[in-house]
Order: structure tokens, then sequence, then C-alpha cells
């Protein structure tokens, strides 16, 4: 069975406490004298008993210069640690004016809202019961004079749409002008091409019958007859043949025949 963990605590027994101090006392300089030659390191060990009697053990160097050596290294980094310090003692300085810099104008801003609030409050009406006579008659001139700084900028506006308005009326109105100009020079347009196809057709149509025949009545046709007066045979005698008198009725018609015609025929 292995050894227990031995309690750290101080030794009640005075011999008890003697003797533990003997040895590890000597384990102590001896762990210093070792670690000093393996590692070539420069050891200073002082202990001072309970009686206060004095144990030392120092290297190849001399107690002396190992302290003076102590005290040089532990001034300079006193120094370097007082500097480091310093350097964040003031680091926090600036950390710390920047934060209240920052609370002081949220809490401007928190007053600018909380009186802005109040302030459109009272000019809606609310939160009126407070005000003292002199306070009222002060929100009632600034209520008179917003009021005529909106009428002022509301006719502003109503005098700007309005010449606006009458901008935009006279553009229009010059381009209906323009667009009934144009309409009408094409109508115009179209009504003398129209005169013009209509005098070259009357001037073709007179052209043309410039060159027909001199006299329509001198070309007669007889009538196309379909029928005439028949005689049915008189009488039905046995043996008798019939006699059929067919006497056609005639007249003379000078039918005048029309240009169309006379064109095809002179074709």
């Amino acid at each position: 069975m292995g050894r227990g963990r031995v309690q750290l605590k101080r030794i009640e027994n005075k011999i008890s406490r003697q003797v533990t101090f003997s040895k590890r006392r000597s384990g102590l300089l001896k762990k210093a004298h070792e670690i000093s030659v393996l590692c070539d390191a420069e050891v200073a060990l002082i202990v001072f008993s309970p009686k206060g009697k004095l144990f030392e053990y120092a290297t190849d160097a001399s107690m002396e210069k190992i302290l003076e050596r102590y005290e040089r290294y532990s001034y300079a980094e006193k120094q370097l640690t007082d500097s480091e310090s310093q350097g964040s003692w003031q680091m926090e300085y600036r950390k710390l004016v920047a934060k209240l810099e920052v609370l002081q104008k949220n809490t401007s801003e928190i007053k600018f809202c909380l009186r802005t609030t109040i302030c459109c409050r009272h000019y809606a009406g609310e939160e009126i019961d407070t005000l003292t006579l002199r306070e009222l008659q002060h929100l009632e001139q600034q209520l008179d004079t917003a009021l005529k700084r909106i009428r002022s900028r509301k006719n502003q506006l109503m005098h700007e749409s309005m010449s606006e308005l009458q901008k935009k009326t006279k553009v229009l109105q010059e381009k209906n002008n323009s667009l009934a100009g144009k309409v009408k020079d094409s109508e115009n347009g179209a009504m003398e091409e129209a005169h013009v196809e209509q005098q070259s057709l009357v001037q073709v149509q007179g052209s043309s019958t410039s060159f027909m025949l001199p006299s329509p009545r001198t070309f007669s046709f007889p009538p196309l007859s379909i029928g005439g007066a028949f005689r049915t045979r008189e009488g039905m005698g046995e043996g008798n043949q019939a006699h059929v008198q067919t006497q056609p009725t005639t007249s003379t018609t000078n039918t005048v025949m029309p240009p169309w015609m006379l064109r095809h025929l002179n074709q």
C-alpha cells in the first residue's frame, strides 16, 4: 500500500517541527546544488530557522554578486512595471473619459427628446394643467407664430403649384395649336390632291370623247323584234291545208349606241 499524501499544515509538536526543518533544509540545499551543477545556473539560497539562525547557499559566484544582480533586475522590472501600469492607467483614464462623454451626449439627447415630447404634447393641448399663466401665454404666442408660418408656407406652395400648372397649360396649348395647324395643312393638301385628281380625270374623259365618231345617228340598226302578228288558219275543213300567214310588223327605230360600245367597235 502506497504512502498517503501528507497534509501541509503547521506542525504543532516543537521537536517534530525542528526535526522536519533539519531534514527539509538539507534536502533543499542538496536540490539547489544539483540544479546549479546540472543546469549551470547561479543559485542563491537563504533560509532562516524558527530561532533566527541563518543558513545560506551560493554557487561559485559570491552571495553579494548574486544579490546585487537581483537588485538591479528587480529595480529595472519595477521601473518597467511602473511605466506599464502608468500607461495602463492613462489608457484606462482615456477610456473612462470617452465613456463619460458618450454618457453626457446620450443624456443631453434624452433631455432634448423629453423636452420635445413635452412641447409637442403642449402644442396638442395635452398636459397643460401644470402650466402657469405666463407659460400658457408663451405657448399661445408660439402657436400663433407657428400658424402664421404654416399659412405663409401653404400660400407659397399654392402659388408655386398654380404657376407650374399655368406653364404646363401654356405648353399643352401650344402643342395643341401646332397639331391643329398640321391637321389643317394635311386636310388642305388632301383637298388639293383630290381637286387635281378630279381635274385630271375630267381632262382624260374630255380627251377620250374627242376621238369618237362624228355622229352616232349615222349608224342605225333595226330593232330587235321578238314575235309579231300571226294569223291562224281559218276554218278546219276536211282536206284543206292549214294556211298560216305571218305578217311582221315593220317599225323603223334609230338607236344611238353609248360611247363605250363605240370604243369597242372602233377597236
